[in-house]
């Protein structure tokens, strides 16, 4: 639920953010990369259970994801600022 919000979001900040005559090539790139992204994810989430057992490898990732929030948190004060 939280990732269909978070797609929300960043396509409507790509969206207002991007000048009208790039905004269809900004789109096909970043399309790119978001599926590309999904099934890295999936390759991912499937290594990490097969190595260390399905109840770790979800509370390695939860913790991950945690930390990466944070990291972005401190070091994109204008993104947490962002306004339009």
């Amino acid at each position: 639920m939280l990732d269909g919000i978070s797609v929300v979001i960043r396509g409507t900040i790509t969206q207002l953010k991007t000048p009208d005559n790039m905004r269809g090539r900004v789109m096909s790139v970043t399309s790119m990369f978001v599926n590309s992204s999904n099934e890295l994810g999936q390759f991912e989430s499937g290594m990490m259970a097969k190595l260390l057992g399905t109840i770790p490898s979800v509370i390695f990732g939860g913790s991950m994801t945690i930390l990466v929030v944070l990291f972005t948190w401190i070091k994109a004060p204008t993104l947490r600022k962002m306004e339009y």
